[in-house]
This record gives structure tokens, sequence and C-alpha cells, in this order.
């Protein structure tokens, strides 16, 4: 542990990083490389939850071999995307392929979020500088004049209030930090939500494509060793309506969209197999204040096409750590 000073009611820090998403656990693991004293603050107890940005594109493995470690990172389960189409009615188009690509590793890995956030949260221990306090949520920011100085948490300790010399919240799409500093969000209209599932793999795990395209409806299908992790497309507001078709019909939607999945889309028994991932686009109209920057989906909140908002996020992480470690440091 750091030697700032620690007390029951206040925590300090160089650096205090809200949200233990990959932005945060990224920059919070960066900064603590690099000899700055840093306090990551997680509301939730652990890093488990389903259904979120599972996708570490090429771009990233390639800052994993950077940072040295890569080679440990890779013995995390994970399944390896090399190239990918599209069924769009019967006809199949490619529409990606990462065999090609100037990077060290030419695929893209699915691997659980939490196994990925444990990795990093594992690695920066290592780090004197590095603490990381679970069941820690921001209720507000605390301020001087004009410049934000720390944030009040509740903790497993009761209310603690923690002082830094940067606040970086990584707190997501809902971030409390940028509403309590009153942040101006600039919100774009977006006309679809996406209901996640699982479905196993057949008795001939058959492999679909990534994606198909039929009567107007879209599922993603995405391989995750022994099940997969479908996505369906409707349009904005639509689950309810959806819901009260009942799932028989819901299965068939399924099963008519991507024909390969018929003999297991009764696997289905329950709504509480599905999960409404509502989908929003916004962006910070300044991503900062005296003392506060934003960062990851608090400062742009992201389409999941593509699955790129993790990797935008970690992107954030290692230019503010390399715009400001060493100010931070000194």
């Amino acid at each position: 542990m750091s030697e700032s000073a620690q007390t029951e009611s206040r925590w300090e820090a160089s650096c205090c990083v809200v949200g233990g998403g990959p932005a945060g656990m990224m920059l919070g693991y960066l900064l603590a490389r690099a000899g700055v004293d840093v306090i990551v603050l997680e509301k939730h107890a652990d890093f488990f939850r389903d259904f979120r940005g599972d996708t570490i594109h090429p771009s990233t493995l390639d800052l994993m071999a950077e940072l040295g470690l890569l080679e440990e990172f890779l013995r995390l389960p994970h399944t390896r995307v090399l190239q990918g189409g599209v069924v769009i009615g019967e006809k199949t188009f490619n529409l990606l392929d990462f065999r090609h690509l100037p990077t060290r590793c030419k695929f893209m890995a699915m691997m659980p979020q939490w196994d990925f956030l444990n990795f990093i949260a594992t690695q920066a221990k290592r780090y004197p500088m590095f603490r990381l306090e679970m069941n820690a949520e921001v209720t507000d920011v605390r301020q001087r004049g004009n410049k934000i100085v720390g944030v009040q948490a509740a903790t497993e300790q009761g209310e603690v209030e923690v002082l830094a010399d940067l606040i970086v919240a990584c707190d997501g799409r809902h971030s409390t930090v940028r509403r309590q500093a009153g942040m101006s969000v600039r919100e774009f209209g977006v006309t679809i939500d996406v209901l996640w599932f699982r479905l196993p793999k057949g008795a001939d795990r058959q492999q679909p494509t990534l994606g198909y395209i039929r009567g107007g409806r879209i599922l993603i299908t995405i391989d995750r060793g022994d099940y997969w992790q479908c996505a369906s497309i409707i349009p904005k507001g639509e689950f309810e309506e959806i819901k009260a078709q009942g799932l028989k019909a819901f299965r068939e939607r399924i099963a008519r969209t991507a024909p390969v999945l018929r003999s297991v889309v009764n696997e289905l028994t329950d709504w509480e197999q599905v999960k409404l991932l509502s989908v929003r686009m916004d962006r910070l109209n300044q991503w900062y204040k005296p003392g506060l920057l934003c960062i990851g989906d608090c400062a742009h909140a992201m389409s999941p096409a593509g699955g790129v908002g993790v990797n935008y996020a970690i992107q954030d992480a290692v230019a503010t750590a390399n715009l400001l470690a060493a100010k931070l440091r000194q």
C-alpha cells in the first residue's frame, strides 16, 4: 500500500480513479506502474457482470505485448476470431478478416470481461502505489472554489472522503461523477436496443457466421466455446411488446433469422435468460474541469457495433497515462 495519508474518514492519493471497468482498471495499472500513487474505487463487490463488452481487439493485444503481459494474458480462457462473415438472405459475405493486420496477434480475442478485469487488477496489485477499493460507491464530488478536489464515497468502512490532485471519472454512461460535476452531455438519437442471450451449441457444433440479416431482422452470433452468445437487434423500446407476444414467438423469430439455431432455440425457456441492453450514444461537450477528467463511456457512450467500446476505453486510459503520469508523479 502507498504511504499516502489514510484515516477512517479520509483517503488521499495523487490520482483517484472512479470506476473499475476497462478504462479505470487499465489507467490505475498504468499509473501505478509509472510510480503514481493511485486509488481505484469500484462500487461493486466483484467484476462479475454478464453480457458486457467481451471483445479484445488486436490493438489491445498489441498493448498487452508492449506491457510484457501478452503471454500470460493469453493463458486465460478465450476464443479467437480470425475472420467472420454475415448471411444476408441466403448469401454469405465476408465481413471482417484480421489475418492480414500488421499486428502481433492477427485475431480478436473473445474473453469474459470479468476475466480481463481480474487479470489487470492482479497485475496492478504488484505495484505498491496501487490501491483498489471494492464496494466503494461514489455519491458526490468535493469542490474548493472552481476546482474538484475529491469525491465522497460510501464504503464498507462507512462514508469516506477521497482527496486527490486529479479525479478521473471512469464510471460509465450513467456516471455519478459527471452528473454531480454538472458536465454537459450531448445525446445522439439511437434507434435500436439489443437483446442478449445464450444458446448451447448443437450436436453437430456447426459454427454460425457472425451475423444474420433476414426478413428485416438482425441476429449476431459470437462463439464463446461451449455456447453461442447471441444478440438480437430490435427497434428501441420494443422489448415489452416482444415479451407480450410470448417466448414461443421470440424463439421462432430467432430461428427464422438464423436457421442454424433452430435445433437449440428451445433452450430459451424463461425471459430471465434474455437481457436488455438499452443502447445509448452520447458525448461530453468538454471532457474535463479543473481537477477532473472523464474518459471511457463516461466521456463518450458508444454503439455496441463491432464491440469497439472496450478498446476505445483502453486507448483513453493509455493516452491519459502517457500525458499525465509524469505530471502526477511530480
